[in-house]
């Protein structure tokens, strides 16, 4: 962040956490512009219509947020926050099918696998976007990086193997087949990213 005036601090559109009562005026907004984002994408997101879907007053959302590019930050930040935690199997296998598998579950569903496209697209075009979206994954990478660590302290995984770089190798083929390829995502191609991620680190690919 960056100071103005006096020693105050600026503060990006959306990036302040309403608490109490309006928390549902939050909620309510965020569920809008998430279906408005998957029904029409990021170059047809408009606040009055958001506001409209929300059920509450334009002035509201345009007071709060600002601009689509605000609202799509809050919205990348309570995705991550409502992101389901990462499983624990004790088996460094099984847990990156876990983690594999999720990325699946979430790019196919008819809603999200919309929404991530749109947010993708967006990203490419607008910073700001760009900052949120990195920010989204770097907290999701953060919180399956556990299990990368603990496997390393079970023995599975060469000492110094970096976790970050495991988790983002289980994802990648993934979303290129969303985004480049269009070749199927199934169960299949989750475990097979799954285990070429974990082939790879137990050779010392990702060994810093």
């Amino acid at each position: 962040m960056t100071s103005e005036g006096a020693g105050r601090e600026a503060v990006e559109p959306g990036s302040v956490r309403p608490g109490g009562r309006t928390a549902r005026v939050r909620e309510a907004v965020l569920r809008a512009a998430g279906d408005a984002l998957a029904e029409h994408g990021f170059g047809r997101l408009d606040l009055a219509d958001v506001a409209r879907r929300a059920g509450v007053g334009k002035t509201t959302v345009y007071r709060r947020w600002s601009t689509p590019t605000g609202l799509m930050a809050d919205l990348l930040d309570d995705m991550a926050e409502q992101s389901s935690p990462r499983t624990a199997t004790g088996s460094l296998t099984e847990d990156l099918r876990a983690n594999a598998r999720l990325v699946v579950d979430t790019l196919t569903d008819p809603r999200q696998g919309a929404l991530f496209r749109a947010v993708i697209a967006a990203a490419l075009c607008d910073p700001h976007t760009a900052k949120a979206l990195h920010r989204f994954y770097a907290i999701r990478v953060e919180e399956w990086s556990g299990c990368v660590t603990e496997a390393v302290e079970r023995g599975e995984l060469p000492a110094g193997t970096d976790p970050g770089e495991v988790v983002r190798a289980v994802s990648a083929p993934l979303y290129y087949r969303l985004l480049t390829s269009g070749d199927a995502l199934d169960t299949a191609a989750a475990d097979r990213a799954a285990g070429a991620a974990e082939a790879a680190a137990r050779s010392g690919a990702y060994v810093v």
